[in-house]
């Protein structure tokens, strides 16, 4: 794991969770459990898996409680110390010893393009993922970073992660095109930001897992914002995809939309049924 290229993954958590309101009205989206963990426990441990021990954090104004979730609790430590209910902890204490968490804040949200610029103080000049929570990946022979990871070793370029969706639902996502290199890989010719239904190149959708070249930041600085005024990740992916220099992956993998209250449903009764240790 420590010869791994990438250590650092970037974990946008700004965002304000309207579709889950009131429940998001003063409690992170990303601190939603699915059955007893939150969404973005699950994020981390599949970064930390990938060997991306380092977890940069893009927060906002009401999301402390992502930054105590990955701390100690003295109190509550103390409290359950040699019962039974001290079990509960293993995983996410497995999480704090492995992992190295750091934050910084993004004061105005005005896309991921910004958000990921925001942490650029955070990555520096490496290579480094990025996992959107709202995505949530279940593969537990091999997690969707991990594959990633290895065909940016392979690749040496920037790596995104892609899910083939139904044609009409084509205007929900990021679709790109581009030349096959081999099942399941493609080298991106083309990205499109949500386009019309009946006019997308293809039904290959971009979802919440990428790999990104540091030279990202440079591109996203020169980027201008698009769609609702925000800048859009995108857009600046198409630049590097103009040179060649933008894999697509359709990683092996369930994977649920839990930005949305049906996929956050689905995801809560999956995990119960299939992962959850009763």
């Amino acid at each position: 794991m420590n010869k791994r290229l990438v250590k650092k993954c970037l974990f946008p958590v700004a965002g304000y969770g309207t579709r889950f309101l009131p429940a998001t009205k003063s409690m992170p989206k990303e601190m939603l459990p699915i059955v007893n963990k939150p969404l973005v426990q699950y994020g981390v441990e599949e970064a930390i898996e990938a060997g991306m021990t380092n977890c940069a954090m893009v927060t906002g104004r009401g999301k402390r409680a992502i930054a105590d979730h990955f701390d100690i609790s003295y109190e509550l430590e103390k409290q359950i110390s040699g019962t039974s209910k001290e079990n509960f902890l293993s995983g996410i204490r497995r999480v704090l010893d492995q992992g190295i968490f750091t934050m910084v804040r993004q004061r105005e949200m005005l896309g991921l393009g910004h958000a990921i610029l925001t942490g650029e103080v955070l990555i520096g000049d490496q290579p480094f993922g990025v996992l959107l929570s709202d995505d949530l990946c279940i593969n537990p022979e091999r997690g969707v970073l991990n594959q990633m990871v290895s065909l940016y070793e392979e690749f040496s370029c920037s790596i995104v992660a892609l899910q083939e969706v139904p044609m009409d639902q084509v205007n929900r996502y990021g679709i790109v095109s581009g030349n096959s290199l081999r099942e399941g890989v493609i080298r991106i010719k083309e990205m499109v930001e949500k386009p019309e239904v009946g006019k997308a190149a293809s039904n290959l959708a971009i979802i919440g897992r990428y790999i990104l070249t540091p030279d990202i930041f440079e591109i996203i600085r020169h980027t201008e914002p698009g769609a609702n005024g925000e800048i859009q990740l995108t857009d600046a992916l198409n630049r590097q995809a103009s040179k060649g220099g933008v894999i697509g992956y359709k990683f092996e993998g369930k994977r649920f939309d839990c930005g949305s209250v049906p996929g956050f449903v689905e995801a809560t009764n999956y995990v119960y049924e299939n992962i959850f240790e009763r």
